[in-house]
């Protein structure tokens, strides 16, 4: 009887998404709470609008340009230190191999396997120098190789984000001219899109999709209000 083949569906693009996550939380929160935080700072003075929307474009690409550096300073760093240590473990499979088979062996110990069922794997290992160092970067030091393009897609892929989640809360204060008006359709798209993002991240991270989207609203909701209240006392 002929058998459907299994097909193994697992999600492997947890890097990208992991810069999305970091690059739309932000843009989402701290422009929205500038934004909130002049419209309370502001109340009274001439063309508030206009200085709200300067200063959100301006942290906007600032934030922007400052969050796709750091991941990409980030993923250089990764590169960097994975190439560092590979180079000790072929310095450490040249000089002491006795002492890397003993660490080959306590891994596979690890998984419940006896020494004696382990030798073969040592000894196969031990005639391949290239594959035993991989398996030692992996296994051992649990890293694995970067992609060498990583580092660039990285910081496109945070800035981008970003730069989306912050027009969201600003976008009311392009098109209103009135800043308390503003404010209030600032924060019901920007607690949708915070709720959307949360879930949607979610689905994708392992979390209940529920529980991330009322988290992600509320940590947002949170740097708001904060700056909002502060910005208010500061100019009372």
């Amino acid at each position: 009887m002929p058998q459907t083949p299994h097909i193994e569906r697992h999600f492997t693009a947890g890097e990208v998404v992991r810069d999305i996550v970091i690059g739309m939380s932000d843009g989402l929160t701290v422009p929205f709470a500038l934004a909130a935080g002049l419209t309370g700072g502001l109340t009274g003075t001439a063309n508030p609008t206009s200085i709200i929307v300067t200063a959100g474009l301006a942290e906007i690409a600032a934030g922007s340009i400052a969050m796709g550096l750091g991941g990409y300073l980030a993923a250089k760093s990764d590169a960097e230190h994975y190439l560092s240590e590979r180079e000790r473990e072929k310095k450490e499979v040249a000089e002491i191999p006795e002492e890397e088979m003993r660490e080959v062996a306590e891994v596979f110990e690890g998984y419940g396997l006896t020494r004696e069922e382990t030798w073969p794997i040592v000894q196969a290992l031990r005639k391949r120098p290239q594959h035993w160092i991989d398996f030692m970067m992996r296994f051992e030091l649990g890293l694995e190789k970067p992609d060498p393009k990583r580092a660039l897609i990285s910081a496109v892929t945070i800035a981008g984000a970003y730069i989306a989640g912050g027009f969201i809360p600003l976008t009311p204060y392009i098109l209103i001219g009135k800043p308390t008006t503003a404010l209030l359709y600032s924060i019901g798209v920007t607690l949708m899109a915070l709720l959307i993002f949360g879930f949607v991240k979610g689905r994708f991270t392992g979390m209940k999709p529920l529980r991330s989207a009322l988290q992600t609203a509320l940590i947002g909701s949170a740097a708001a209000g904060a700056a909002f209240l502060i910005a208010r006392a500061i100019s009372g």
